[in-house]
C-alpha cells in the first residue's frame, strides 16, 4: 500500500499488503526492495471493471514464488540504470 503526498516529496510511506512490514522510504524514495502491482480487470470474470493495487516486499514476494507449479521465469540483467 502507498502513500502520496501532494507536495514535492511525492512519496510518503510503503506498506506490504501481505505481512504489513513498514518499508523504507526517504525523501519520496522507497529505499528497499517491493514489487508493485496494479491490474484492471477486464470482462469474463468475477471482478469485472475493477483495478486492484498492491505492494509485497521482497520476502513475501519469494515465498508467494516458491509456491508456483511453474517457476517464475528469471532474466540477469547486465546494466542497472
Amino acid at each position: 500500500m502507498r502513500i502520496y503526498n501532494n507536495s514535492e516529496s511525492g512519496l510518503v510511506s510503503v506498506t506490504c499488503n501481505c505481512c504489513g512490514k513498514e518499508l523504507l522510504v526517504e525523501n519520496g524514495i522507497l529505499k528497499n526492495e517491493c514489487i508493485h502491482i496494479t491490474h484492471d480487470f477486464g470482462f469474463f470474470g468475477q471482478r469485472d471493471g475493477e483495478t486492484h493495487s498492491f505492494d509485497l516486499c521482497e520476502e513475501c514476494y519469494s515465498q508467494i514464488i516458491a509456491k508456483f507449479r511453474i517457476p517464475v521465469e528469471m532474466q540477469e540483467r547486465k546494466e542497472l540504470l
